[in-house]
């Protein structure tokens, strides 16, 4: 079962959503549902593939496995390593923690447990929980009863998991006319509070920048997350006045979001080097949607060696207890 999941973890990590990682998927359910004694009868006749579910590269990995063998899942591990630059490793050794990530919660393919261990084990100390708010609906996002739901299995994972953290976040919505979707006072109650742009995305310029300052100026958004939406070769960038908005988010402490998908990359280098010379914070987050996506970070670091963005700005540089006192304090 490890040797299958860590399969699953490295070709989320290559960006790999396709047949073979959904075919991994598959293989694991069988797997958990057969007897360890009849998987070990089956490799040992080379029979696994008549099982419904497993095919020929995942009956490979079960029988290395059960033979103490790693062949395979050696050869994923390299070709999925992310690279990064000596002066981007300086950024990513400087991290505590990951600012935006989801799980099954939400549109994620992850429990909690599974994204926070995976945090752990790649030197965090923290991880902030942002699953999608409930307009996402396309993401199954949380209304304020799973959110209050989900806070309660983060304090049972957190009592287990310590002193390793999970903050209680969201994702929520910017919605057309610049509101959240959440009450103030649900806000209020979280550790931090990441607000995107996910629909009307091409709305005209001036409403968009109206949009995006009434948001960030809230006294309860911490992060701006994918500023602008874009989706590299697929979705261009929405129109906004980037010196107004980022402007507001200098005013108001609020971080600009260096996203770090592959497909995001978002913001922008030019929008980047202007974030940086309003005096912006910055966070370097994943956006991860699965435990292997969380290694994803030192894209973002990269991005942020090449323009020169300041360490003592990027807030999950920060202790867990340096960024809570950031996010309540209301004079940031």
């Amino acid at each position: 079962m490890e040797a299958l999941e860590r399969v699953v973890h490295c070709l989320d990590r290559a960006h790999d959503s396709g047949f073979k990682n959904k075919a991994f998927v598959r293989a694991i359910e069988v797997a958990r549902e057969t007897s360890a004694d009849e998987l070990a009868d089956r490799a040992a006749t080379n029979t696994l593939t008549k099982l419904d579910g497993i095919g020929d590269s995942s009956a490979k990995v079960i029988t290395q496995a059960l033979a103490g063998e790693t062949a395979y899942l050696d050869a994923l591990e390299q070709r999925t390593q992310i690279p990064i630059s000596p002066a981007g490793a300086r950024y990513r050794a400087a991290l505590r923690g990951d600012c935006h990530l989801h799980s099954r919660w939400s549109d994620g393919g992850a429990t909690i447990e599974a994204m926070a261990c995976t945090a752990r084990s790649l030197g965090h100390d923290y991880m902030v929980l942002t699953d999608h708010s409930g307009r996402l609906t396309i993401a199954h996002g949380l209304n304020r009863e799973r959110l209050l739901e989900q806070r309660a299995d983060v304090r049972e994972l957190n009592n287990r998991l310590d002193p390793f953290r999970i903050l209680n976040g969201i994702e929520v919505d910017i919605l057309e006319d610049g509101s959240l979707d959440l009450d103030d006072e649900l806000l209020g109650e979280l550790d931090v509070v990441v607000a995107s742009v996910h629909s009307k995305l091409r709305m005209g310029r001036e409403q968009m920048t109206k949009r995006m300052v009434a948001a960030v100026c809230s006294p309860h958004v911490d992060i701006l997350g994918h500023c602008t939406g874009r989706l590299i070769g697929k979705r261009p960038e929405s129109a906004f006045d980037v010196d107004a908005v980022f402007t507001a988010c200098a005013d108001n402490g609020t971080a600009v979001e260096l996203n770090c998908r592959p497909e995001r990359l978002d913001p922008p280098r030019a929008m980047l080097d202007q974030a940086i010379e309003l005096g912006c914070y910055f966070s370097i987050s994943s956006d991860a949607h699965a435990t292997g996506q969380l290694e994803w970070q030192p894209f973002g670091c990269d991005r942020a060696a090449e323009r020169g963005v300041p360490i003592e700005r990027i807030i999950n540089t920060w202790s867990v207890d340096e960024l809570l006192a950031w996010t309540r304090s209301s004079n940031r």
